[in-house]
Formats: C-alpha cells, structure tokens, sequence
C-alpha cells in the first residue's frame, strides 16, 4: 500500500518542474559570491590537472585535511560535481546554477515520494509545493556551495525510501535495502556532514511506524521486562537487530569521518560564534534563544541574511531578557507536538513524529549541542529541516480543508503563501547576482554585522574603487572595533590609495588586538588562521624601505615563533632575504616552507629563483621543472625556465623552450613578451620569417615594446632589409628618443645604405649629447667626419674615441688610416699634376674604399641585440631589464657576452624580488 501511493505522477513532477524554475529561472544570471569564491574560483581540486585522490584528502576549499587551517568540511563527493562543471564549462558560473536548480528538482521530486508515506496526495503535493519555493533555500540553491545540502538532501530522502522496503511479509527483516540503506548514508556524508542523521530518522521510523510502537507500550513492555514478568517479543527482537545493525554502521561512518579530521575541530574565532566562547548562562541561553530563532525564519522568511555571525543576533547575558520568552514559547510548543506523537496512536500522531524528526535531527549537527559550529544562524543549514516543517504545514492545511467552514479560507490562505513565498524567491535570487548586491541586501537587515561592511568592502575592493572600500573598512571598525580582519582590511585599502603611514597605523592596531601568548598554552589554538597574517602584511609594507629591511624580518620571525607552521611567513621571508641579498638563508626559508607543503608549485619556483641568484641554473632549472610537474600551466615557471634555457646556449634546450613559451602565450595570450621572446628563440634558430611574425605579433598588443622594436630593426638590418627598419627605430625613438643603441643602428643605416650623412651625423651627435662617453657614438661620428672630408676633424675625433678606450684595437687601425691619408695628400700637394687624371682617380678611388672599409668595420661592430626578457608576477607584468648582448664573434666576445648574460640575470632578479613585495 505504501508503496503503491508512494508514487509520484508524470503531472506531478512537471507541476513541481514548472514551480521550480519560475521561482529560480532567474538565478542563471548570477555569478559566484560569497563562499563560492573559495570553494569555486580558489579552489585547485577543480582543475583537471589537480589529482583526483586529493578530492579525498582536502576539505570543501581544497585545504588538507592535515592543516590547522582547514574548515575541516569533508565533501569530496560534492567537490566532485564541482569538477565536473568545470571540465564542461570551466569557470562559466550558468553551468553551476543550473545544476543546482536540476538538484533542488530532484530534491523536491523525491520528497514528494516522501510525503506520500505520510500524507494523502493532494497534501503531499502542498508540501512538495511549499518545499520547492520557500525562500529559505534561495541560500541554499542559488548559492553554488549551496550543492552540498542539495546531494546530500538527495541521499539523504533516497537512503530513508530504502530503509522503508526493509519490512517484510510477516514483520520478516529484508537484508538487501538495509544495505543500500547503509551504502546511501554514506554517500550523504560525502556530499554533506548531516547526511548522517537520517540514521536516527530510520530508528524512529522503524520503532514508531513501522512497528507500531507508542512510547506508552514501550514503557510498559520494559517494565514487564524488568520485573521478570515477561520475555522480550520476536518482533521486538528482529526491530533490536536492524537498530543494532545500523547505530553500528553509523558509528562506524563516524569513527571514519573522526579519523578524517585527525581528530581536531575546526579553528573558529569569537567572531564567528561568540556564543561558543561566552560564560554560562549567557552561553546556554543564546544558544537556546537561537532555535526560535531559525523557526521564526521558517514561519516570516521575510528578512533573509547570508551572514548572521558577529553582533548580528546580540547575546541573551540574563534570564530577565524579554527574548528569554520566545525561548520557552518555543519549547513548550515543540514539547506538546512531541507528547502528542509518542503518546497517541493513529497516523496524525505519526505524521507529526515523522515532521519533528526531519525537524529536529538534521539540525543537530548545526545547534551547538555536541560541539560549536563557525556560524550563529545559516540559512542553508535550514533546507532538510524546512522538510518536516512543510509536512507539518501540509498536514495543519489538510486538517482545516476539511473542516467545510473553513475549506474556502484554507485554500485562499495556501494560494497568498504559495504566491508571496515563490515571489519573495524570486526576489532573493536577484540579490545573489554579485557579492555587491548580496552583502548590500544583508544590510538592509542588519547593520551590526562588522563582516557585512567588510565583504561589501572587499566587493569594491574587487572593482578597484577604493575610496568607496575604505568607508565600508571603516565602518566594520567602529561596528566591531575589536575585529583585527577589519583593521587589516583598512590597512591594506590605505595601502593601495599609497598611504603608507596611515596603512601601517591600521596594521599596528590589529597587531595590538592579538592574543598574548600564554605559556603552555598552544597559540594557534586561540587566534584565527588569517589573523597572523597582520605580521605578514605589515612586514610587507615597511621593507618597501631598505633602512627597515631588518624590522620587517623580525616580524616575519615573530609569526613563525608563534605558529611553526606558518608556510606564508617562510615564504614571505625567503623573498625578503632575496632581497638583503642572503641567498642562502632564503634557501633554508623556502626548504622549510616545502617541508610543511611538499605540493606547493609556488614554492618550487620560488626556490629556483633562489638557484638563478645562487648562480646555479641546473638546479633552478630542475626546480622550475619541479613546479611545472605540479602545476603544468604554473605561467612564471613556464616563461622564466624557458628564458634559462634560452639564455644557457644550449641549442638542445631550444625546442622545449619554444614548447614552453607557446604553453604560456597559450595561458596568457595578452603578454606580448611572450611573443617577443619566442622571437628571440627564432632569431637564434636563425628563422628570420618567424622571428619577424612574433615580433610584430608583440608590437601589435604593445606598440611601446621598447626590446621588440630594437630586435625587429636590428633583424630587419640583418637580412639585408635595412629599409624595412627604418620605420621601426622612428617608431622606436618616438616612445624612447634615449635609445643609444637605436640611435646608432639608424644612423649607421642613414650614411651606409639611405648616403644620408646629415641624418646620421644627427643621429650620433644626439648619442654624445646623451652620454659622451660613449664610444660607439664618437667613433660614428668620426667616420662621419671622414665622409664629410674634414680629415683633420676625423682625426681629432679618433684620437680622443681612442682616449675613451684605449684598448680598442680597431679604433688605432682606423686611425691610421685617417693619418695615412692626411700624409698621401700632403704628399700630393707638394708633388706636381700628373699629366692625366689616373694618379688623381685612383687616388680618390682609394680614398672610397678605406671609408668602406671604416664603415664595414664599423658597422660589424655596432651589431648588437637589445634581448629584454618579461616576467609577471601576481597578474602584474613588467618588462624586465634591457641586456644588450654583442653577436659573438670570438673567444672575447663571448666571454664577455656570458657576463653581461650574469649580470642581466641579477637584474632579473632584482625586478622579480619588487614584484614578490606586493601582499
């Protein structure tokens, strides 16, 4: 019979599908807010490169299990649909709502099957309908973390409708649906802790409606027991077994789910649940106080919040507080509905035990009664709960549509709740479009919720607006002036409008909000994960001054002393020692942040960072390698081991460099030094035409590459296209009118190939006025000078170029040459004509071809290659230094080659270490 009404109808589940997504169409257009932010956007067991096994080893946020840090929320199943989204529409949030309104479908389907064990069908169908558009789960389904209420909701009803075919023909047991009973239940707590109490559901279920039992009948049997006037009946007997049977399997699940959290409870502030740390009474009151409270929310779903931690609901400290009063109300209400579901046969009394126990038991583990949760009220929590409430509504509406007097008000009465509750729904959904809507909403309801004025802050933060964030910090401040989050929230606004002194106030305040240690007493246990990270942030802000480099290192170690732990203070440090030039104590801070997190592709490239400044590129290389295995799309592994092994020689090394930097313009196709250093790799290959592609491909999303200009001209001049580089050293010295280098290869192309003399003695003479020492620009001119057939001038000029660098020996050649021909032509003009112009034409013939051989030597020299390599760090991208490396040509050239290489590595370095100074 159960069975059989247990059915649920094609038009019923198209009735509830309709319902359903006319309350929730809108939630498609919401994006990811809140806590989605951490269990979605910032969570690495989601990407497919992201070993399965660690879906079974993190919590819900992707954390270890093993760290202190870690929420201890163990629901890799849930977690697992999470990665299924992604596979299918990486971080595209419809995808993840939509699966949520499928689920919240299918929740409510089922638990119409539910009903129908319970109710008749048309108020079955009611509570179905009530179920499916209370406003009370907009958290829970338009929220993406949300899921886990829905799978779990699903398991949970699925394992119940099993345990319900384990009675048999004759009160016999049916083994087989205790099993999936089991199996069930504990894919419920993989989705969601409280999938577990559904056990204690089964128990009742079994003792109260399956076998028929009042609490009367029981106490009467246990005393005839007792007094030895009887034995224990077989039925009684088979119900003892299947109860046996599953407490066992759920303390088994909970000894396993204990062994899970390692045995340790989630860190949670005073902030989060300052009940949980308050004295008695005020502890045992509020906590109390808070059961009316979640009732009243599913009674008036008028007022809504995401966040009711904080001052949102402010202790209840004395007995004479008028709230104490919606306390006892509450339980004298629930008591009598309990009295009347155990002490009276019949299927009203029944349906009212079946209604508190889905009330009450998937509550528990929310209430505060075994241990305290990181939460005052959660709306969420609330969805399996709202089931037995709505049975409960259901059965109320069918007891007075029964009545004829009251039938016409009862129906209008469900019509005006249905309608108002689906609207409110709808209503809700808009407000969880965007982090901003949502906390806004929030505080429309409650303006003494410090973490409120914070997210609505960070919201702005997000969006760049400063100023605005800064009045919301600040508010948090003054709402909750004990709130160390909120004073580093105003710290680090202020250090982003550059306003360090007031920055560093902000941080000296939340520092000085921090427990003291207390001996023998572990410190971690009492402060907030994050909280340590004022240290962090602060040493952060003063190492921007080189005099308080020392200071800052001291509050790295101060974090560390108090948590050893600490992985981001090593980290921290490792950089700052970079910094004091310590290579070698930065070494040890990073080997033991790499003990604590051994899967950290971050630290791994931190570390070969390290190695380059070690001046060992084997070991920064098997680094980054070691990064890459990680994280193959980690992108500054990516770029900087395929500029070590560009700029190692190695021509073996070069296609996996190339592979490396089209995995990284892949990644970040927007960085045009990506492009330009693939460039590069071409030019070494000796591919011109590819070299030229990359290279424009740079240009085009930079036009002020100052690197990619210079090597697309000094290409151009290379390959015989002298021209074709005109244009680009315009280009060039129009955003860069400085550029040495640029200057000279114009200029060289002006007198060798455009015979513009004037335009290229502009060129040098612009050289000298930047810098007149510099000897490539003086010599220029000086074969200028010879152009122009001022020798005396050319030779002027040589004398003080070979001043300048006396070592040079093909200035001295040049220079005999010009001295050469200043004694031919006095020669010549103490001698007498000759008597046909031969002597004079070859002489002058002569003369033309020393200049080319003055301007080829020149020129060979002056070919040069401007190689900037790029870096990003922490979305920021910076072109790094300008290493102009000389084409090798001998044994000297490249040593000295390999040195300037040296020395633009340390430069690198140098560029890379203000980059890792940013929070």
């Amino acid at each position: 019979l159960l069975e059989k009404m247990a059915d649920v109808s094609l038009k019923e589940a198209a009735l509830i599908v309709g319902v359903v997504a006319a309350c929730y169409w809108n939630s498609l257009f919401c994006g990811f807010v809140f806590d989605d932010v951490s269990a979605i956007l910032d969570n690495k067991d989601l990407h497919p490169s992201t070993p399965l096994k660690n879906l079974f080893q993190n919590d819900f946020w992707g954390t270890p299990m093993s760290e202190e840090r870690s929420h201890k929320s163990y629901r890799p199943l849930t977690v697992l649909t999470f990665r299924l989204n992604y596979l299918f529409s990486e971080l595209n949030a419809v995808s993840y709502h939509f699966l949520n309104l499928v689920f919240h479908v299918v929740v409510c389907v089922v638990f119409l099957k539910v009903c129908k064990l319970f109710l008749d069908n048309r108020s079955s169908v009611v509570a179905s309908l009530l179920f499916a558009v209370h406003p009370i789960h907009t958290e829970a389904v338009t929220g993406v973390v949300g899921r886990a209420e829905l799978l779990s909701s699903i398991f949970f009803l699925a394992a119940f409708l099993s345990y319900t075919k384990s009675k048999g023909p004759d009160n016999t047991i049916v083994w087989t649906p205790i099993a999936v009973t089991v199996f069930l239940v504990a894919v419920a707590t993989l989705c969601k802790e409280q999938g577990i109490t559904v056990v204690g559901i089964c128990c009742v279920y079994e003792v109260f409606i399956a076998q028929g039992y009042t609490l009367p009948v029981l106490l009467d049997t246990a005393v005839q027991i007792l007094r030895g006037k009887g034995s224990i009946p077989f039925s009684m007997l088979q119900t003892l077994l299947k109860l046996i049977v599953l407490m066992f399997s759920t303390l088994l699940l909970v000894v396993v789910r204990v062994q899970v959290i390692q045995s340790q409870l989630p860190v949670f502030t005073r902030f989060d649940n300052p009940a949980a740390v308050s004295p008695s009474p005020a502890r045992q009151l509020t906590f109390n106080y808070l059961l009316p409270v979640n009732a009243w929310l599913l009674l008036n779903p008028s007022e809504l919040c995401c966040d009711w931690t904080m001052g949102t609901i402010p202790l209840v400290e004395s007995l004479l507080d008028v709230r104490n009063v919606a306390t006892l109300t509450f339980f004298c209400f629930l008591g009598s509905l309990i009295v009347f579901s155990l002490r009276y046969p019949g299927e009203s009394s029944k349906t009212v035990l079946m209604a508190l126990c889905l009330i009450v038991l998937p509550f528990i583990p929310a209430s505060n009664l075994f241990f305290p949760v990181g939460f005052v009220v959660a709306e969420r929590v609330l969805y399996v709960p709202s089931m037995g409430f709505c049975i409960l509504v259901a059965h109320g509406w069918k007891k007075l549509s029964n009545k004829s007097v009251l039938r016409k008000i009862s129906w209008v009465c469900l019509a005006a709740v249905l309608l108002t509750h689906a609207l409110k729904t709808l209503h809700r959904n808009w407000d969880w479009e965007s982090e901003y809507t949502l906390f806004m909403s929030a505080l429309k309801v409650n303006k003494n919720n410090a973490k409120l004025w914070n997210n609505v802050g960070h919201a702005l933060e997000n969006e760049k607006n400063f100023e605005r964030a800064l009045q919301f910090f600040i508010q948090a401040t003054q709402v909750q002036p004990d709130d160390i989050g909120a004073h580093m929230n105003v710290g680090r606004t202020y250090k982003n409008l550059n306003k360090t002194k007031e920055a560093e106030e902000s941080y000296m305040i939340a520092k000085s909000l921090m427990p003291q240690i207390i001996p023998g007493k572990k410190y971690a246990a009492r402060v907030a994960p994050n909280h340590l990270n004022v240290y962090i942030n602060l040493a952060n802000l003063i190492r921007a001054n080189e005099s308080r480099l020392e200071e800052a290192d001291q509050l790295y170690r101060q974090a560390i002393s108090m948590r050893p732990d600490f992985k981001q203070a090593y980290i921290s440090r490792g950089e700052l020692l970079l910094k004091m030039n310590k290579p070698l104590k930065a070494k040890e801070a990073y080997l033991r942040a790499l003990d604590l997190d051994r899967n950290n592709a971050d630290l791994w490239y931190n570390l070969a960072i390290v190695y380059i400044e070690l001046k060992d590129p084997t070991e920064a290389l098997k680094n980054f390698n070691r990064a890459l295995e990680l994280n193959p799309t980690h992108k500054l592994a990516l770029f900087n081991s395929a500029l070590l092994m560009q700029e190692s020689g190695d021509a073996r090394l070069r296609p996996e460099a190339k592979q490396r930097l089209l995995h990284y313009v892949k990644e970040e196709p927007q960085d045009a030094n990506g492009y330009f250093n693939l460039g590069m790799l071409a030019m070494d290959d000796k591919k011109d035409m590819e070299a030229e592609a990359w290279m424009k491909k740079a240009i085009r999303l930079q036009p002020n590459f100052r690197s990619a200009l210079f090597n697309l001209a000094l290409l151009y001049s290379q390959t015989g296209k002298e021209l074709m580089a005109l244009p680009v050293l315009e280009d060039l010295l129009r955003y860069y009118p400085d550029h040495t280098k640029g200057l000279i290869l114009k200029g060289d192309i002006l007198m060798n190939q455009k015979k513009d003399i004037i335009g290229a003695k502009m060129c040098f003479e612009k050289i000298l006025e930047l810098d007149p020492t510099n000897v490539q620009g003086k010599h220029n001119l000086c074969v200028v000078y010879f152009e122009e057939r001022d020798l005396i001038k050319a030779e002027k000029c040589l004398v003080e170029t070979l001043a300048l660098a006396p070592h040079e020996e093909y200035i001295q050649r040049h220079l005999n040459i010009v001295r050469s021909k200043i004694a031919s032509l006095s020669a010549t003009e103490q001698s007498s004509l000759p008597a046909d112009g031969t002597a004079a034409a070859e002489e002058k013939k002569n003369s033309f071809q020393n200049l080319k051989v003055v301007k080829n030597e020149q020129k060979t020299t002056q070919t040069t290659v401007d190689n900037s390599k790029g870096h990003s760090k922490n979305k920021k991208r910076t072109e790094k230094n300008n290493m102009d490396k000389e084409t090798p040509k001998k044994s000297t050239k490249e040593i000295k080659d390999i040195e300037k290489k040296r020395v633009a590595a340390l430069k690198r370095l140098e560029e890379i270490e203000r980059i890792l100074n940013g929070e």
